[in-house]
């Protein structure tokens, strides 16, 4: 079974997944971009802020997606993978980024995942004053200062993606606390 994690930056995404890991050792955890060797440089590139181009980063992202499936999860298809990220951030943050059309996203992102999509998806919602406070003690990189009102846009674009292609999801409050989104997430994942 392949699970997202998703959700903009800040959201307790990592949090979560480590949390996972500690409890369940046997899960594979994964990240995009990041969860390849290819990934690792792909992520690089992607926060330096170095891109002009909107659709050079999405094919960066694209191209990291692809590898990423073909080295991580087609080979474990068989155990419980938990990504840090995936398909559907990179859908919300070119939807924010403009200049794309939802179709051609989920076509593209289909190409790269040789048609596979994840089996669960969960999609940590926070809000603007949380957003903030967890944003204002840390430097941030370059996606993150683009501002609070386009991370906010990112987050509905994934929640829009989600109901669209119906993948059953769990949307989390990423207000909560710690402990209660975690609870929440055994529960829905049944382990």
């Amino acid at each position: 079974m392949v699970v997202l994690f998703e959700g903009i930056d800040t959201c307790g995404k990592s949090t979560q997944l480590e949390l996972l890991k500690q409890k369940h050792p046997e899960i594979i955890t994964t990240k995009e971009p990041g969860g390849t060797a290819f990934g690792i440089k792909a992520r690089e590139i992607l926060l330096e802020s170095s891109i002009i181009s909107k659709r050079a980063e999405l094919l960066l992202f694209l191209a990291d997606r692809a590898e990423h499936y073909e080295e991580v999860v087609q080979p474990n298809q068989d155990k419980l993978i938990i990504s840090d990220r995936g398909f559907i951030s990179g859908i919300g943050y070119a939807l924010a980024n403009g200049d794309f059309e939802l179709d051609d996203l989920i076509m593209l992102n289909k190409f790269a995942l040789q048609g596979n999509l994840p089996d669960k998806v969960i999609l940590f919602l926070t809000d603007i004053q949380t957003l903030q406070e967890r944003l204002g003690g840390k430097d941030l990189d370059g996606i993150e200062q683009r501002g609070l009102e386009y991370l906010l846009s990112v987050q509905e674009h994934m929640r829009q993606t989600v109901l669209t292609l119906g993948i059953p999801h769990l949307f989390i409050d990423a207000c909560d606390s710690i402990e209660n989104i975690h609870q929440t997430i055994l529960t829905y994942l049944k382990v």
